[in-house]
Parts: structure tokens; sequence; C-alpha cells
């Protein structure tokens, strides 16, 4: 059998769905096929433990772009998301805490009762770094130059340094070391306080294997402040309904577009005849036949679907994918009743994002652990409570918790296996949570845990990656995947790449399928395709 399409697309993740929607509003024919049966790829939100549901993989809302919430009409399709009461909340050790968020001079109150200096600094280094963040901002929604491209990628070279260039001397500086430099070095320049340092280090190595001391690691946290939440730049929040209720609002759009959508229905090889793609043949043996192919997939397990890949093998298999994470969702018979800040009753600090991680040298040592072991014994979690904002994910008086977990390797030493281990780390988890909160480990109901082969396994993520790529200074912009195909074009013609292994890179954006489709509809256009 053999049906026929303008464009055929692998994966129904949100970047899938969403270039689909642009293709589809051009009056394209298009078909998405998606390997799990339900949409979304990692942002769906799925039933755990009876009566307890929650975001299974991705977990908060804050880098979906805002241009795509407005021309997909994700609001008049039922997406609602309100805002942390504030950012974030880091338990000490010694008993302490530290809140971040809830505006300027609420941080800064904060902040002093570690230190005045760090306090009064505090606006400055906003500034700076939102200077920084607003033109990398702007590159979101622009399709990089392609290395060894022609005159048209040389126009888009002059507009990306043209904005740079604009740019105060100080705040190139910046620019430069936030893509080069470590986190720690980053933030010693401007703090001496550990608490504040460990709240804005911790961005740095969420979804990051590496050390808040390892170079590049600032750009990581650079990364999580291009977001915003209903207009404010650099708010976290939480999507009613959990994340399913984005990529939900995605497929009705889709569907209004007249996408067509076929789950359970995963692609076993791309179709090339004379150098270029020309559909896909789907599990049992089908095939569906397209103008071009475009993949939401992981860069690597898209080039496992072709045949003859020749010379752009090499440098897609040298292509680094590993985030170290471990997801869990717990069902809770009550609140975390945190040593800092005790109670069971909901309180503030119970719906912004837990921070468990003291500080740096916290930090550098779960990262050596599991580089020497294999996952960390003593491991950075962050802790979210959507319950706490959104009543319809659990019983009455009863809470679910998503657990974002460092470091836990998708290899293990000496052949371990992540199927022997899986309880063991979770159960480390726990522990850790309950040094902070000693009523948790009680609490727990039941537990749902991914570990980082889980993540490949179940949503396709390779080494458990949840950025589809490190982003890694030789893996961002131009070099996203790879050099010379950072403008979505995949070596082979007519095969594109929608997902997060393209820029900008990893989060739930809808970014890199906003810009797919406009490089795509570019090549309908010129007679390309």
């Amino acid at each position: 059998m053999a049906s026929r399409y303008d464009v055929v697309i692998i994966g129904a993740g949100h970047n899938g769905l969403t270039c689909a929607c642009y293709l589809a509003a051009a009056k394209l024919k298009v078909c998405i096929l998606e390997r799990r049966t339900v949409v979304g790829g990692a942002a769906v939100t799925e039933e755990f433990h009876p009566g307890f549901r929650n975001s299974t993989a991705s977990y908060t809302v804050s880098l979906l772009n805002p241009t795509v919430i407005r021309e997909l009409r994700l609001a008049e399709h039922g997406l609602r998301v309100v805002e942390r009461p504030f950012s974030n909340f880091l338990p000490l050790e010694d008993g302490g805490y530290i809140k971040v968020g809830g505006g300027l001079e609420a941080t800064q109150r904060e902040v002093a009762r570690f230190s005045k200096r760090d306090a009064q600094r505090l606006p400055a280094y906003y500034e700076r770094l939102d200077v920084v963040a607003d033109v990398l901002r702007d590159l979101l929604l622009e399709t990089p130059p392609n290395v060894g491209g022609g005159v048209h990628d040389l126009f888009r070279a002059w507009k990306a340094g043209r904005r740079l260039n604009a740019l105060p001397l100080n705040a190139q500086r910046d620019v430069l070391d936030l893509f080069t430099v470590s986190a720690a070095e980053w933030l010693d320049r401007w703090f001496e306080s550990e608490p504040i340092k460990a709240c804005f280090g911790f961005d740095s190595v969420v979804g990051n294997f590496a050390s808040p001391d390892a170079p590049g690691s600032a750009y990581v946290l650079l990364h999580h402040v291009f977001g915003e939440v209903n207009g404010k730049k650099g708010s976290w929040g939480h999507a009613i309904g959990g994340m399913g209720a984005i990529t939900q609002a995605m497929r009705k759009e889709a569907e209004v577009r007249g996408v067509e959508i076929r789950t359970g229905q995963g692609v076993a090889r791309v179709i090339s005849r004379e150098g270029r793609a020309r559909g896909v043949v789907v599990d049992g043996g089908d095939t569906i036949e397209a103008r071009c192919v475009v993949s939401n997939a992981h860069p690597q397990a898209l080039l496992k679907l072709v045949e003859d890949a020749g010379e752009w093998r090499e440098p897609f298999e040298h292509y680094r994918s590993e985030s170290a994470t471990l997801r869990m969702n717990v069902a809770l018979s009550e609140l975390p009743d945190f040593t800092a800040l005790p109670g069971t009753h909901a309180q503030p600090h119970h719906g912004a994002g837990i921070i468990l991680a003291p500080s740096l040298a916290y930090m550098e040592r779960a990262y050596a652990t599991a580089a020497a072991e294999g996952w960390s014994r003593e491991p950075i979690v962050e802790i979210l409570i959507p319950s706490t904002l959104d009543d319809s994910l659990a019983p009455k008086g009863q809470h679910v918790a998503s657990l974002f977990c460092q470091h836990f390797r998708y290899r293990l030493p000496d052949g371990g296996s992540w199927d022997a281990q899986r309880e063991r780390a979770a159960d480390a988890v726990i522990a850790l949570v309950n040094r902070f909160a000693p009523n948790f480990a009680r609490s727990v109901l039941a537990r749902r845990i991914l570990t980082p082969l889980d993540l490949e396994r179940e949503f396709g993520l390779v080494g458990g990656d949840i950025f589809h790529g490190k982003l890694t200074l030789n893996q961002l912009f131009s070099a996203r995947p790879v050099l010379g195909h950072g403008d979505y074009r995949m070596p082979l013609k007519g095969l594109y790449l929608c997902g997060s292994g393209a820029h900008p890179g990893g989060g739930v954006t809808g970014a890199p399928g906003h810009n797919a489709a406009r490089e795509i509809l570019r090549d309908i256009r010129r007679l390309r395709l």
C-alpha cells in the first residue's frame, strides 16, 4: 500500500506538531507519524497511579515561544499557564533557606540575609544578563547562517553579527564569556554568598552532564533565562493539566488546519531515490510517499533511518548526547514538611521550583561521583509540586510531585544495567529529599521512575538526553546539529530536521518546528522540492 502527501513528519512531539501547523497553513497536505499511541513526545500528561496525573517527562513552562503560542492559537484551544508564586526555593543543610523571585526587591531582601553586597549587585547582574538574553532571544526564530552556504547565508551571518555588534563593548565581552567560561567563574565575578550562587548555578547543570566548573556551562545557565510566562521575561509557570495541555492544544490546531495524525505508527526507514528523500516505510511495511520528509526525532535516531548515509554519517555519529537525567513522578499523601519552612499546609514555597543542591561545591561532588560511579548517591534534585497550582492532577488533599534529578549517566560502569539499578537510584533520590523534608518518604504512595535508558526507550531521547544533544559551543547555532547543516536541511535533499537537535536547541520551545517550516516553504517556493 502507498499513500502520498506533500510532507510526512516523523514524530508528533511539540516541534513536529508546530512544524505541521505552519506547513498546513500554506495549504500543504501533511501527515504526522507517531510511534507512541499518544501525541506530544516528551511533553505529555499521563496517569501514573489511580487518580494521580502528571507531566511525564518535560515538566515546566517558560521557553515556549510566545509567537508560537499566538500563531497556533493555543490559548483558544484551552492552554492556560499560571506563574509560580516565586521562582525558586533552596533549603540549606543548616536549616536555613533562600527564596528567589517574586520581584527584585523581594529577592534582594532574601539575598541580603547572606550578603548585603550581593543584594546590591543583584540589579546589575540581572540587567547584564538580560541584555545578552534579549539579543539571543531575537535569534531564536532566525535560521542560522549555514557554513559553506551561498549569498543568502552570508546575509544571515551579517544580520546576526550586526545584532551583536550593536551591543556595548562590555555586553559583547559578556556574550563571549557566557559561551565559553564556567558558570562558577561567571557567578564568582558577581557574588560572594553560596546560596545565591547555588540558586543561579543550578540552571547550568539542568539537563547538562557537567560540573558548574566546566568551561561552557555558563551558556546552559543563559539558555534557561530566554523564556517568559504570560509576557513576563524570565518567569516559570505551570500548564493547567500538565505539559500535555500544550501538545493537545497543538494537536487541535493541527487538525483544524487539516493535518492527518497517525499514532501507533513508527517509521522503519526513509525512502530515497535519485539522491532525494521521497517518503518513508512505516513499521509493518506500508509506504508513504511525500515531496519531503521532516524529522522531529533526535539527529542520531534519524541517521539510523537513512540508508546509504555516506559522507554525513561520521559527523552525526560524533554528535554528543548525555544529560545524565533521571525523572520521577511521585503520588503524595501530604505536602513535604521542610525543616527550613515547616508545615504540610500549602505555602508559597510549595509552588516554587524547589532546588536540593545547597552549593556549587555540592553540585561539583554530584558530578564527580557520577563520573566515577555512574550515578550520584547525593544527587541534584529539583522538585515541582504542580498540584498546589492545579487541583486537576490529584485527589483532594493529596498531591503529585515531579522530581528532576542529576547526575545519572546513560552508560553505567562495568556493564551495569539501569533495569537493575532503577529502584536503588530512586531510593537515593527519596532519601535526599527526606533529609530536607523528614516526612517525605512516608508520604510517597506511588512512584514512576524514568532512568536515562527509559527516556531513550519510551521517548526516543538518544542517550537519555532531554535536549536532543548537549548545548555546547560546537553544537549550537550554525553548528547544531553539525557544522554545514545548521539550517534545518539535512545532507539528503528533501530531508529536514525540526526537533530540538536543531537550532535553538532543547526545551519545550516550538522554535525549531517554526523555523524548519519556514525553510521548507522557502524551498517549495523556489521549486527545490
